[in-house]
């Protein structure tokens, strides 16, 4: 199955349906754009979000290259919204289709207090009509795929009488794909990183939700750190599972998705490889004017575990952030890996 794109102002190109079964989640600093180029390195067909884009840095920032910027091996790539204005998500859904990306994702689940006073994130899951109306007004504006990234609930809202009637109602606006974070956004009483840990997961609520509604696509993220956790997801029936900060720790998880979950081999033979593999990408972003260190720190965790990745990292953290940093920074760091020795230990 293939569907048509509208890339950046140009004639329409054809693209492969999305196939969501694995997916990077996005993060705030994280999944830039530097990120994902090299976690194209690991995996060809995991699907990866940007950070989550406010509608009014979408619409008043510029260039707009700031927010929308992407190299061409992200594909599948899904730019994630944040906002609650039809109007603004609508257009920007349209800009987002216009410059290439696969899908647009609605934030409803960011806990954070500046999101809050925008109503932006976790608070809209009190305003399922509002979410609603948004999801209409984006699906009206284009023909890319619109998702929502949610959480099962906020603060003292009941878990399946509450989730049960947001995703209803925004179904019923044509929403087709979920992505449910499985713990509750305590928007009273937790930090927006205690909103990570500390509301307890309930997978099992996000099982029964995909049984009362196979017509949907759910996914499920949330604590999930290994790929055996993904497949037993799967097996009890949601339709895709989604990793985030495990898959930015420890990016060489990531090498086995494309095998493990689509039956298809990866691109990285191994850690070396992939940093080699993403070497030429550095120097390009180099030449743009990128400073070292804002690419880099993005592998900081690529040899996590291996003899050797402490210097790997120690190197990198004292010298890519110095002014005339380039290439043979990345190079000294990479060589102080032994790879036959990691060889052997593979």
């Amino acid at each position: 199955m293939t569907e048509n794109v509208t890339t950046r102002g140009n004639p329409i190109t054809t693209r492969p349906a999305l196939d969501r079964t694995f997916s990077v989640a996005p993060m705030m600093d994280w999944t830039t754009r530097d990120y994902r180029a090299f976690a194209r390195c690991l995996t060809r067909h995991t699907l990866l979000y940007t950070e989550m884009v406010t509608t009014g840095a979408l619409l008043h920032g510029s260039p707009r290259e700031r927010f929308l910027g992407y190299s061409e091996c992200e594909h599948p790539l899904a730019l994630q919204l944040g906002g609650s204005d039809p109007g603004e998500l609508a257009a920007c859904a349209e800009i987002a289709q216009d410059w290439g990306y696969d899908e647009v994702n609605l934030n409803v689940g960011c806990p954070s207090d500046r999101v809050q006073n925008n109503l932006i994130g976790a608070c809209l899951m009190g305003h399922p009509e509002k979410v609603a109306r948004a999801v209409a007004a984006m699906r009206a504006a284009v023909s890319i795929p619109v998702t929502v990234k949610c959480r099962i609930g906020i603060d003292d809202q009941d878990e399946d009488a509450d989730l049960e009637r947001f995703v209803e109602q925004v179904a019923a606006a044509g929403c087709e794909t979920f992505v449910i974070h499985a713990r509750k956004a305590w928007l009273q009483g937790l930090s927006p990183k205690e909103n990570r840990d500390v509301p307890p997961l309930n997978y099992a609520r996000v099982h029964r939700l995909k049984a009362q509604h196979p017509e949907l696509h759910i996914g499920i993220n949330g604590g999930i750190k290994s790929l055996e956790s993904c497949q037993a997801h799967l097996d009890a029936g949601v339709d895709s599972v989604m990793i985030g900060r495990e898959a930015y720790q420890n990016p060489w998880l990531l090498a086995a998705v494309d095998q493990a979950l689509y039956q298809r081999p990866g691109p990285a033979t191994s850690r070396h490889a992939a940093a080699r593999a993403f070497r030429p990408y550095i120097v390009e972003r180099l030449a743009e004017g990128a400073r070292l260190n804002h690419v880099t720190r993005h592998l900081l965790g690529l040899f996590q575990g291996c003899p050797g990745g402490r210097r790997f990292r120690r190197h990198l953290s004292e010298h890519a952030h110095r002014d005339g940093a380039g290439i043979a920074v990345y190079d000294d760091a990479l060589g102080l890996v032994d790879e036959e020795r990691l060889a052997e230990i593979a």
